[in-house]
């Protein structure tokens, strides 16, 4: 079994909690993957176009840009990535409503880094053909 990640697939973070934020990107770090981590959607947009991101954990709740419109203005403008949305505030209707705009998951803070990371192998699996 290969691991999880490599230094060369990029994780993007995008939430204002920077514990949060450094906690997951340690977790993720562990697991073999770079790191990029954004306080807000337009840190992450003002960026974009110098990554080379294999996917994407996303709040849903951003000062500024909330997470789900970032979700829509990556779609229109046909950025491709898996999006793995997190989130303090989730229930079914929320989770079903993502899941039909693309995203591969909607996690509920405090997020557990089993359950994460499982979603991140099978998200870069499919991304990646591996």
């Amino acid at each position: 079994m290969k691991p999880l990640g490599t230094s060369t697939e990029v994780i993007v973070i995008v939430d204002d909690d920077e514990p949060l934020r450094e906690g997951l990107g340690s977790v993720l770090k562990a697991a073999g993957f770079s790191v990029a981590n954004f306080g807000s959607a337009e840190q992450f947009l003002n960026m974009r176009d110098r990554l080379s991101a294999v996917c994407m954990i996303l709040d849903i709740r951003l000062p500024g840009m909330s997470g789900i419109e970032l979700q829509r203005r990556m779609s229109e403008a046909g950025v491709l990535m898996p999006i793995i949305f997190v989130t303090a505030h989730g229930d079914d209707r929320l989770r079903d409503a993502l899941l039909k705009t693309g995203a591969v998951a909607l996690l509920t803070k405090p997020v557990r880094s089993d359950v994460l990371l499982k979603e991140i192998r099978a998200a870069v699996s499919k991304e990646t053909g591996r």
